[in-house]
């Protein structure tokens, strides 16, 4: 089957993106994932298979290629979701094409899925979610066990595949001292790391499940105090085993053309939405 019969089932398509990898990036949002997360906020890209626009890797590397000169040395595409392994035949062979057209790729992802490790080889960056890192605490906030979390990993760490690292952080769930340093112990042993961020939990979906008719689990749950992730980031980036790794949002692309950009001028300092599920 040629890659022109394969089809992507894409949530939408962001062209000026800030934080989802190196320099700015052409965004693609993938619809569908396997997890179910507590704090999931998108739950109509992530928990829904409808059919929101299908693609083929052809059409998907044409929309990228428009935005190329934007992207400067570092810049490119992220593929984002949803979970973007859930679609590993469309992500292989888009990868391979827009390699072909030396365009920087990242992937942000949970780790969760299958046939990846051939697509990896197509892959300069690995944004990387990690929900927990004990399996019990694991299984609470996603509904699965976190085996196949772990084989991606051990997969990208013989890769040697850069990593950025983020954890959601949620009062109540993962907000203490105690997490933190279990975190820091956890990235300690892994190679590659370039970034880590922690993300405050904020409860801005709960409209979104509301038209869903979905139950919002953590309704109950006041957004994460942005001061103490602040706090707890510090300890996480203390100079014990993790020196020379940097906040995601410390280190301004130096290739940015925000100024210049065209497609960016309505959108000046505006960042994008980091999708999570």
């Amino acid at each position: 089957m040629s890659s022109k019969q394969t089809l992507g089932n894409v949530a939408s398509i962001e062209t000026t993106g800030f934080v989802d990898g190196p320099g700015i990036r052409v965004i693609v949002f993938m619809q569908g994932c396997p997890l179910r997360c507590l704090y999931c906020h998108n739950p109509d890209i992530a928990f829904f298979n409808d059919e929101k626009k299908l693609m083929t890797p052809e059409q998907v590397l044409n929309k990228i290629v428009r935005y190329k000169s934007y992207f400067g040395e570092e810049g490119g595409v992220t593929f984002s979701g949803g979970e973007p392994l859930k679609q590993p035949k469309f992500l292989l062979e888009t990868l391979k094409l827009c390699k072909a057209n030396g365009i920087n790729t990242a992937l942000d992802t949970s780790g969760v899925g299958e046939d990846f490790e051939e697509l990896l080889n197509f892959v300069d960056t690995i944004i990387l979610d990690i929900k927990a890192v004990e399996a019990e605490d694991y299984k609470k906030l996603t509904g699965l066990e976190i085996d196949k979390f772990n084989k991606f990993l051990n997969c990208v760490q013989k890769k040697k595949i850069d990593l950025w690292l983020r954890q959601v952080i949620v009062p109540g769930i993962n907000d203490t001292e105690e997490n933190i340093l279990s975190l820091k112990k956890f990235i300690s042993k892994l190679k590659n790391v370039k970034k880590v961020e922690l993300l405050p939990y904020h409860d801005m979906a709960k409209s979104k499940y509301e038209k869903l008719g979905l139950e919002y689990r953590l309704k109950d749950t006041k957004p994460m105090d942005k001061k103490k992730c602040n706090e707890l980031q510090k300890l996480l980036l203390s100079k014990d085993n993790l020196e020379g790794v940097s906040a995601i949002n410390q280190t301004k692309n130096s290739n940015c053309k925000v100024e210049k950009c065209g497609l960016a001028k309505s959108k000046k300092g505006k960042k994008s939405t980091t999708h999570f599920c």
